[in-house]
């Protein structure tokens, strides 16, 4: 009987390990560097360090303009909007809570993360509150 709560154990927590991270990203910017440190991201969600995380609900777009160009992304909707203070006090987006998250390549090896605080999907990278740049 030990054996197999043990296992159930081992089981759910590697399926939460699996869903509670995704491909992991190394701060690039300064930005990133000195707000969110390394990430973890992925089509459900992003994980900050030192643990805080921000849930998507959905993807509603697939392609975005960044710079007056559009370029292929992914921009999701945050689950539940909210602006977590992360490294060094400093908060995600500091203008209110984030209720979008889009990504995109941002140059060889490199991804942008920008977050938004409008009611509406963003279509253009200039109506970001912060953007963060990740090596992959």
């Amino acid at each position: 009987m030990k054996l197999k709560v043990l296992g159930l154990a081992l089981a759910v927590s590697s399926i939460w390990s699996f869903a509670a991270y995704g491909d992991d990203y190394t701060a690039y910017s300064n930005t990133a560097e000195s707000v969110t440190g390394d990430i973890s991201f992925d089509d459900f969600g992003i994980t900050f360090a030192y643990g805080e995380s921000l849930a998507f609900s959905d993807l509603v777009a697939d392609h975005f303009v960044v710079d007056g160009k559009r370029v292929p992304a992914s921009v999701y909707r945050v689950e539940e909007p909210g602006d977590p203070v992360l490294l060094n006090g400093n908060a995600l987006c500091g203008a209110g809570d984030v209720t979008y998250v889009a990504s995109w390549t941002a140059g060889d090896g490199l991804s942008a993360i920008a977050v938004f605080t409008g009611n509406r999907p963003p279509r253009r990278s200039d109506e970001m509150c912060a953007s963060y740049i990740f090596q992959d």
